[in-house]
């Protein structure tokens, strides 16, 4: 599946940490995330992902370091106004507003609109009804690429957790957005509707232009969706690469496991050995292991 020519670089992350205390969530992490790509960003509990995604997107402060975007420096704006530079984040759990239809959930995202003001809702309220047709219209458009127009009307307190991921994906969709952060978008979706999630990052990618870093447990859907791929562990960058590439890679197995592939196959030869002397074998004695001299297993009577 052909994507958007990657071209230079969207976010750069240059020695960034963040501190809670004497706990260090990131600890000098830097990154580069190209335009037009749809980057992963893996790691085991704990690495700092999620902490960098809330330090790009301006939910937290860094304690150090910078962030640009498109070459601007960016480091430490509020989401409000990252978000009109076209800096979107979504999170593990869905934020929807539960008591609004999906329709409305997507109508109200664009900023400045007519009818915020008092004024407009007294003298211009021609303006807003033309307003809000053109916003129906481009919900109804949203609705229809991620194909959940048949929950339109749908309260969406009421949604399955998929179509709660597709309705933020289309939250980003309303607006001009340049680069999206999906944290967790699988967390709690079925294989069916975790399919059509993919394959809507994938056309926004190819077709709108979008910019992706997906933080996500999936390694399938990683491999599906993402190059490169950027792993951390410990609040630091520990390799970058294809899926392929990194699923090889000693330091990662090793991040994610706690012990090297060497030392995990000499673990697996070592347990396999105490198998078989706990039976009466010696290992690498093939079908004949485990017998007495008259052929029976050792220690039948």
């Amino acid at each position: 599946m052909q994507r958007m020519k990657q071209g230079s670089a969207m976010i750069q992350v240059h020695d960034l940490h963040k501190h809670f205390g004497g706990f260090r969530a990131v600890d000098g992490a830097s990154l580069t995330i190209e335009k037009g790509s749809i980057t992963g960003l893996i790691g085991p509990n704990g690495a700092g992902k999620s902490t960098l995604f809330n330090v790009i997107a301006g939910v937290l402060k860094p304690t150090s370091g910078h962030v640009t975007m498109a070459g601007e420096d960016i480091t430490g704006l509020p989401p409000h106004e990252l978000f009109h530079k076209g800096l979107l984040r979504t999170f593990q759990l869905a934020h929807e507003f539960s008591s609004m239809t999906v329709r409305e959930n997507l109508m109200m995202v664009p900023g400045a609109q007519c009818g915020e003001t008092l004024v407009n809702t007294w003298f211009r309220r021609g303006r807003i009804r033309e307003e809000e047709r053109a916003l129906r219209k481009k919900a109804d458009e949203v609705l229809e690429f991620l194909t959940i127009s048949h929950v339109a009307d749908e309260k969406a307190g009421n949604l399955s957790g998929g179509q709660k991921k597709l309705l933020e994906l289309g939250r980003t969709m309303m607006v001009d957005a340049r680069i999206v952060f999906l944290d967790e978008v699988g967390a709690g979706v079925n294989r069916t509707l975790l399919g059509t999630i993919g394959d809507a990052i994938v056309r926004l990618n190819k077709e709108r232009g979008y910019t992706f870093c997906v933080i996500e447990h999936d390694m399938d859907f990683i491999g599906r969706l993402c190059d490169p791929v950027i792993v951390m562990a410990a609040g630091k960058v520990l390799a970058q690469g294809s899926a392929d590439s990194i699923m090889k890679n000693e330091a990662v197995i090793e991040a994610y496991l706690g012990t090297g592939l060497k030392n995990k196959v000499a673990a697996e030869v070592a347990e396999e050995a105490a198998f078989g002397e706990s039976h009466g074998a010696q290992p690498g004695l093939g079908a004949e292991a485990g017998r007495g001299g008259d052929g029976k297993p050792a220690g039948d009577m």
